[in-house]
Formats: structure tokens, C-alpha cells, sequence
């Protein structure tokens, strides 16, 4: 697809009643963090991956940008303009010099606040939705440059499949991946600050007086590691487990100590991989097949170290009109 063609169909002349899209979650399989730049954001290599948990956006006629939702952890998602959802609408409307008017409703099946890209995934939703029910037809170039404004893991919550971010993640290039990967997320009470453990990772780089501290200048470039390249490509599960990273780990495990216990169960259970999903405190693990999977999601509910079990698999497609 050419970057002038739009990612949907104009719509025709008589709009919808109502648009609903599906999203998914993502965990990052590798999260290189480099220093902190100019703009207060850290230099990214990240590789993401789209995985089978979905929340749902269905847009309809409003008055106004009104927001509701529904589904897991639904009482803690804010309903007001803070939410990236109704933030997305407003800016896709200001972009066309439109109203805003919409009524958003979220379906909630993401971990909130879990370091899987959750309020990220309803943004990219809500900018498709708003897209086609307003009639805009917008091209993908301008879609996804919206998106990077929302937040640096939007567009690939709207891209899906693998794909490697760069700059502070959002300018993104796809990665090849030669099969289906097995996966099991073990799900923290309560969540993370994304700007709290960033802020740790500096910290703890001060103070083991390393290869740079914090800043930019000193720390050295993020790259994406060409074995995990590799190991997606050619669909080898046990080389993409020994392969994931996180930079963001030790942040989150310094904040969160109790995270090193889901870990350690869920690797004694068999798992080939395990890591904290990108900011936390969400623990990602890999598994040879869907048994084995399955057997790793027992330990871990058994071991009584997170507070929900989830099974999946991946990649799967971005934000998709359902």
C-alpha cells in the first residue's frame, strides 16, 4: 500500500449507524532503551509483537466526545478526555477541521496498565473508527503520523503483526516471522508507571556509574538483535526465548520486587522465555506449544504470584474493522 492510498475504503455517501474495530495487545521481545534525548524521550529499539488479546472500539453518532467502557478492570479506565480514545477522535477531527462528534464505547480484554500497550491499542481503534464514520477517508501517512502524535506505541498498535520501532518507537519497520508462537501472560495486581520505570532504568544507570548514566550522549545507540531477528524469522521458539530482552526489567523489578517470583514460577514451569512486558508489570512467557503453554499457565495460577492467567498466541493483524 502506498502511503497516499487510505488504510480504509471511503466511505460512501450515507455514513454508518456505527463502526466497530478489534485491537490487540503487544509485548515487546526486545526493549533496547538508550539514553534519554533532548525531548525528554529515550532512544528505542524495540521489537513488538501483536498477540491475541483484543479490546473492542464502536464508534457512534454523538454529540461531543463522550466515553464508555466495559469489560476487565473497566472501573479504572478513565472516561474523560485523558483517555488516548477520546484523545484520538479530538485529534483526527482538529486535523480535518471537523465536529467531534462521537460516542466512543470500550470493550475492555487488555491488561490495564500492564505494559501491553492497552490505552495505546484503544487510540489506534478509536482513530480507524472515527475515520470511517465520519466519512474522512484518510490516507495511511497521515493516519499513522496522528498516531506517533497520540503516543510512541499507537502505531503499531494500528500496524499489528512484528514489527522493529526505532526513534522512541514509532517509526516502525516490519520483521519477517516464519510461524506462531505460544504465549502465557501472568497479570501483577495493580500496574506501573511507564514514566516511573523509565525513570528508574536512568537511576539505576547513575548509580552503577556505568556506560553512561542517563544521557543520550553517553549511552550507547539501541539496536535490534540480529538473533531474535533470526528466530522469528525462521519460527524457532527456543531461539526467540533465549534471545528476549527487556532494558526496562530491572527498573520494573526494582519498583516491583515481587515480579521476580512470577518469573522464576513460570520459567520452572518450562517456560523457554520469560520477561517483564515493557514498562510492567505484566510477566510475558514464551512456550515451545500450546500444551506446554497450557502447562505453564497452571504453575503459574497454582504459585499464586499474579493476580490472573492469560494464554495466547501471535502475531496477530493491528487495528482491524470488525
Amino acid at each position: 500500500m502506498n502511503a497516499s492510498e487510505s488504510v480504509l475504503e471511503p466511505a460512501s455517501a450515507s455514513l454508518p449507524d456505527s463502526v466497530t474495530v478489534r485491537v490487540p495487545a503487544k509485548v515487546n521481545v526486545q526493549l533496547a532503551v538508550g539514553g534519554r534525548r533532548a525531548d525528554g524521550f529515550h532512544a528505542l529499539a524495540t521489537v513488538f509483537f501483536a498477540v491475541g488479546l483484543w479490546d473492542t472500539v464502536t464508534a457512534r453518532p454523538g454529540r461531543g466526545v463522550t466515553l464508555t467502557v466495559s469489560g476487565r478492570d473497566a472501573d479504572v479506565v478513565p472516561t474523560d478526555d485523558s483517555n488516548l480514545a477520546a484523545r484520538a477522535a479530538l485529534a483526527l477531527a482538529a486535523h480535518h477541521g471537523v465536529e467531534a462528534n462521537v460516542a466512543l464505547h470500550i470493550d475492555k480484554d487488555i491488561p490495564v496498565a500492564g505494559g501491553m500497550a492497552g490505552g495505546s491499542a484503544d487510540a489506534a481503534a478509536a482513530l480507524l473508527a472515527c475515520d470511517v464514520l465520519w466519512g474522512l477517508g484518510t490516507d495511511r501517512e497521515t493516519l499513522f503520523g496522528l498516531a506517533a502524535d497520540l503516543g510512541s506505541d499507537v502505531p503499531f498498535s494500528m500496524h499489528g503483526g512484528v514489527a522493529l520501532g526505532e526513534g522512541r518507537g514509532e517509526r516502525l519497520t516490519p520483521v519477517p516471522v516464519g510461524g506462531t508462537f505460544h504465549w502465557v501472560f501472568a497479570v501483577a495486581d495493580g500496574g506501573l508507571s511507564t514514566p516511573a520505570v523509565y525513570g528508574e532504568c536512568d537511576r539505576l544507570r547513575e548509580e552503577a556509574g556505568g556506560p553512561g548514566g542517563a544521557d543520550e550522549s553517553r549511552v550507547p545507540q539501541p539496536s535490534a538483535d540480529a538473533a531474535l531477528l533470526d528466530a522469528l524469522a525462521s519460527g524457532d521458539a527456543a531461539a526467540l526465548g533465549a534471545a528476549l530482552g527487556n532494558d526496562l526489567q530491572p527498573a520494573a523489578l526494582s519498583l516491583r520486587p515481587a515480579l521476580a517470583r512470577t518469573l522464576r514460577a513460570g520459567t520452572e514451569a518450562g517456560a523457554i522465555g520469560a520477561l517483564v512486558s515493557g514498562s510492567g508489570p505484566t510477566c510475558a512467557f514464551l512456550a515451545k506449544d500450546a500444551g506446554a503453554a497450557a502447562a505453564v499457565a497452571a504453575a503459574l495460577v497454582k504459585s499464586g504470584t499474579c493476580r490472573e492467567v492469560r494464554l495466547t498466541e501471535g502475531p496477530v493483524p493491528g487495528a482491524t474493522l470488525a
